[in-house]
């Protein structure tokens, strides 16, 4: 038997197990959880320096290796989100709708779980835990495949995790992580539909392409982040230069960070050096801008047709400057990737119509794209940003993880 066969069985078996637990049950195991995240906070910093420090070895940039590391804050903020999410209220058997039909029969749509849950994802290992709570509040068991690179670290969450349940009297294999990180193990979770009823990618293009190629269970395609900001002419540009900077560089390794810069010509010669010029001395970004941009920053690279399309994950920002605000649309458009786009403008018009035009899960006026979060929307923890438009868009928090069934009751009907 394949280790993904056995923890298949293993979570349908945890899955049926988990029907039988009530609202006040699961949230007194996440409130146990969250304290015991802490208490464990020594265990799992060291398994997480052994992840930093090869991480370190093998030349990745710091960027990328903010993504991977743990701190005691961070620890702190992970426990929060699991006591947020046994603060929000349960979904699994809320009433969608309820009537009775021409024929006399009793139909009520419920909510109730997916069932098994697999999630295959990179580098941060916050999302184990996040991942896990939210699964568990919806009665849905969860596999989890993280990247090698965060081994240590998801294997210390989950002990405690495991731990947890243990104590509690449930079965443990409501959360199983797959410890063995080759490519073949994961491309066998992508086909396991014997098991498996959903399948959430969550990190990188190579990533999530790679699953939606070869995935045979049902896919939510999630996280790819290329997000636009654009600076239209009828901008307040003080303003612009706050929300620039704080989405390109508070923390430049997550998806809701900018990667791409659009700017109204006419707005163009003030705003690039005002925003160079903030940044000088706090924070260096790598411009990558078109000929039209080129000549209002002082230091800058001409951009490809590559650029435009990437989401870099770093200290690097393309710039586009258009000539009309139909342009913009139509540029922020062709290169979106469905994650979170933003306007900055004074016009009330052109933000409504910004809004209407543009498809993303997330579009903002006014605002950094940094918020795109399911802690900050109040969903609690995220198991990740939908960047689809079947099933669940957006921050995907307790109510994406259910499905509806219909529960009907007769009185000896037949149909003529």
């Amino acid at each position: 038997m394949s280790i993904i066969e056995r923890l298949g069985k293993q979570a349908k078996v945890a899955s049926r197990d988990l029907t039988k637990l009530s609202t006040v049950e699961k949230n007194q195991l996440l409130l146990a959880l969250s304290d015991a995240l802490v208490k464990s906070s020594a265990m799992i910093l060291e398994a997480n320096a052994k992840d930093v420090a090869a991480a370190s070895e093998h030349g990745i940039s710091e960027v990328m290796v903010d993504r991977l590391r743990l701190t005691q804050d961070r620890i702190e903020a992970i426990a929060e989100g699991v006591r947020q999410v046994a603060d929000l209220t349960d979904p699994i058997g809320q009433v969608v709708r309820g009537y009775t039909n021409l024929d006399g029969l009793k139909i009520v749509q419920k909510r109730v779980p997916l069932g098994v849950i697999a999630m295959i994802f990179e580098s941060r290992p916050n999302v184990s835990i996040d991942a896990f709570s939210l699964a568990f509040k919806t009665n849905n068991a969860i596999i989890l495949r993280g990247g090698k690179d965060a081994i240590h670290s998801n294997t210390a969450l989950i002990k405690v995790a495991r731990q947890v349940i243990e104590h509690a009297g449930y079965n443990p294999d409501v959360v199983q992580l797959v410890e063995d990180t080759s490519h073949a193990v994961a491309e066998e979770l992508m086909v396991a539909t014997a098991y498996v009823d959903v399948l959430i990618p969550r990190g990188g293009a190579r990533l999530i392409q790679t699953v939606k190629e070869k995935a045979k269970v049902p896919v939510i395609e999630t996280g790819v982040g290329n997000v636009h900001i654009y600076v239209d002419k009828f901008a307040d540009l003080d303003m612009a230069t706050k929300i620039v900077i704080n989405a390109k560089t508070s923390r430049p390794s997550v998806c809701n960070a900018a990667e791409n810069l659009v700017v109204h010509s006419e707005v163009a010669a003030d705003f690039l050096p005002k925003l160079e010029a903030e940044l000088s001395g706090k924070q260096s970004v790598e411009f990558r801008a078109d000929k039209s941009a080129m000549p209002y920053l002082a230091n800058s690279i001409e951009a490809t047709d590559e650029d435009f399309a990437t989401e870099f994950l770093d200290y690097i920002m393309s710039v586009k400057v258009v000539d009309h605000f139909e342009e913009a649309l139509d540029w922020i458009n062709s290169y979106t990737t469905h994650h979170s786009e933003a306007i900055v403008t004074q016009d009330i018009s052109r933000a409504e119509t910004f809004q209407d035009s543009i498809d993303a899960a997330a579009v903002y006026v006014n605002a950094s794209t940094r918020f795109t979060d399911g802690f900050v929307f109040g969903l609690g923890a995220e198991i990740g940003i939908s960047t689809q438009k079947m099933h669940a868009r957006g921050p995907m928090g307790l109510e994406a993880l259910t499905s509806t069934k219909f529960y009907i009751n007769g009185q000896g009907q037949i149909r003529e």
